[in-house]
């Protein structure tokens, strides 16, 4: 068994309450049913957290809103909802001390989430996936002592274009960029389209001509598809395109 599911079974047997973080842009792509399941069966209590709130279309965020309870919106970069996080928390341990875990994808802002709550930077961040390398305990609030572990990906889960398109595996580290830029693009057209202003609905031919538009050439004048990938990702996962 990796380290990580260690560091999770422990979370998940210590914590009164356990959160989920969630990206509000990719809620489903992001939920651990894995986790979950585990939670559930060790009778303890789910709080959904979606975060990056700030980043997801209010049509979406309307959509997701009476989907999973109890739930809370939150954007840990703009400090938003962190009160109401807290008193959330409060309001499910009524109002006595109490352990809260923090679970979720890697990279879904786990790290920043701790940090916006407590208010100093208690837990390391990056915007890099996998930063948080171990088992660490935060206290938050008098109240709220806070478990945070790295970001775990269900076991039965070998989908290196998914993890790059919710942010899990970073932009940098990803080996078929290529053919990875281009499931993205085939998944979310319209996004990347109206971003980069191209009218074209062709995969192949969407990523050339970001590939022409930016300038990412190699020799001959030919289009470098595979720094146009990069960048497309990295645009992506650092919320450049409007998700």
């Amino acid at each position: 068994m990796p380290s990580f599911w260690k560091h999770v079974n422990k979370v998940i047997k210590e914590a009164d309450i356990i959160i989920e973080v969630l990206d509000a842009r990719m809620v489903e792509e992001t939920r651990n049913f894995e986790v979950e399941d585990k939670v559930k069966k060790e009778e303890k209590i789910l709080l959904y957290v979606f975060n990056k709130c700030d980043l997801a279309s209010k049509e979406k965020l309307k959509t997701i809103k009476h989907s999973l309870k109890p739930s809370v919106f939150i954007s840990s970069r703009d400090k938003l909802g962190t009160t109401i996080l807290k008193k959330k928390i409060m309001e499910l341990s009524k109002g006595n001390p109490t352990v809260v875990g923090i679970l979720g994808y890697p990279n879904v802002g786990k790290s920043s989430l701790i940090n916006a709550l407590s208010g100093k930077g208690s837990a390391k961040t990056s915007s890099e996936s996998g930063f948080t390398k171990g088992f660490q305990k935060i206290r938050v609030d008098p109240k709220i002592m806070v478990l945070d572990t790295p970001g775990v990906l269900p076991k039965r889960e070998k989908d290196p274009a998914k993890h790059a398109k919710t942010g899990a595996l970073s932009y940098g580290k990803i080996k078929d960029i290529e053919t990875t830029a281009l499931r993205l693009i085939e998944d979310e057209t319209e996004k990347i389209t109206a971003h980069y202003n191209i009218n074209s609905e062709d995969p192949e031919e969407i990523l050339e001509q970001i590939a022409f538009k930016f300038k990412k050439l190699s020799s001959g004048g030919k289009a470098n598809l595979e720094v146009a990938a990069r960048m497309l990702l990295k645009d992506w996962q650092t919320g450049k395109i409007k998700q």
